[in-house]
């Protein structure tokens, strides 16, 4: 793909995934979009089959950057594996301060659209689960180093703490702050 064409399909990324976080799927408009980015209506058709297959990939590069946080937070060897888990959270709830506090991407497609678009639902599922999959490893090390009781259910722990987190980054949204994000932190990783 020349550069010229790649940076067009990123910049539409980029700003699509902004609109989506602010105004979910079914209030995103393709032209809002083009406008946003000053591309023509050809060139979104060249990089995207339709606007369900454009969010799909937004939510892949969205994934991709979650995925490079859970690298840098997770793989830190500097850090005792709890406080691996929190530095990832806290770097989130950063980043959802520089969004304004309207919370995660995954959440609130989700929410949109899990009851109408088994896509959604399959593909945002799998994205939470591999996030989970992610923590639980981290979880496991803190087992074993003896921060988590030996009983402790890494796996188990590492869903139920997406679910929370989901619920407190909803929260925040709702109070644009992140209040709930930190009091979920403290009560679960305390």
């Amino acid at each position: 793909m020349p550069p010229d064409t790649h940076a067009t399909k990123q910049r539409l990324l980029d700003a699509g995934q902004a609109l989506l976080l602010r105004h979910g799927y079914h209030d995103l408009g393709i032209q809002a979009l083009l406008e946003a980015t000053e591309t023509p209506k050809g060139s979104f058709y060249h990089h995207f089959r339709d606007k369900e297959d454009f969010a799909l990939q937004v939510i892949d590069q969205y994934m991709g950057a979650v995925h490079q946080a859970l690298d840098a937070c997770l793989e830190d060897p500097s850090l005792p594996p709890l406080q691996r888990v929190r530095r990832f959270f806290e770097l989130v709830t950063k980043s959802y301060q520089g969004e304004g506090y309207l919370g995660c991407l995954l959440g609130g497609l989700g929410q949109e659209l899990a009851g109408v678009s088994e896509v959604f639902r399959k593909k945002i599922e799998s994205c939470f689960q591999a996030i989970a999959r992610r923590i639980a490893v981290c979880l496991e090390a803190a087992r074993r180093a003896g921060d988590l009781p030996a009983s402790a259910e890494p796996a188990r722990m590492a869903n139920l703490l997406v679910d929370c987190w989901e619920g407190a980054a909803l929260r925040s949204r709702l109070r644009g702050s992140p209040a709930p994000l930190h009091a979920m932190l403290d009560f679960m990783l305390r």
